[in-house]
């Protein structure tokens, strides 16, 4: 039997990065029927259940994914590489977000400062705890900050997911504010 953990990662590489690996489609906003996915999971060697599926939804301290309110459609809430409109609206974040990363990546963002890369937005978090659990994933932390209030004025926009990541499309470095 999978573990969650084993579920939730093959649900984050399906539903966030490659959902083709399965022969399954997002539709616009990023849904996917629940059976269709079980049925894509169960033809390639990955197969599940839907009270597991409900079950990781349900007790993921990260609540990376969404089921529809009646249950027959997930989602991922942000992390997406593969183009996705989740319809978040524009949001207005705390003053000061933060941003975990490696220390090995600094110099890279002092020069162009975060972009989101091969994801649809750069992820942004109102805690410093988190965006340490996130750094620290990457390698030796460092924690950055980020002046939102400034990026906000300056006509940047942000929003607000699901799991309360916030998501913006790049922070320029002269918004950011780097360790020492």
């Amino acid at each position: 039997m999978k573990s969650e953990i084993q579920i939730s990662k093959f649900l984050s590489f399906v539903l966030r990065h490659r959902p083709d690996e399965i022969g399954v489609q997002l539709d616009p906003a990023g849904w996917i029927d629940v059976d269709e996915l079980l049925s894509g999971c169960k033809q390639h060697d990955f197969e599940i259940s839907r009270a597991q599926i409900e079950s990781v939804v349900k007790n993921s301290d990260k609540q990376r994914f969404a089921l529809s309110d009646d249950k027959k459609r997930i989602r991922a809430n942000q992390g997406h590489s593969v183009p996705v409109d989740p319809g978040y609206e524009p949001a207005t974040p705390p003053a000061i977000l933060h941003h975990g990363t490696a220390t090995r990546f600094i110099d890279s963002i002092r020069a162009t400062g975060l972009s989101k890369r091969t994801r649809t937005h750069v992820h942004l978090s109102s805690s410093i705890d988190t965006a340490r659990a996130v750094g620290e994933r990457h390698g030796k932390l460092a924690l950055l900050e980020v002046d939102a209030e400034g990026m906000m004025r300056d006509g940047h926009i942000f929003y607000l997911s699901a799991n309360g990541v916030w998501l913006t499309e790049s922070v320029p470095w002269k918004y950011i504010k780097f360790p020492t």
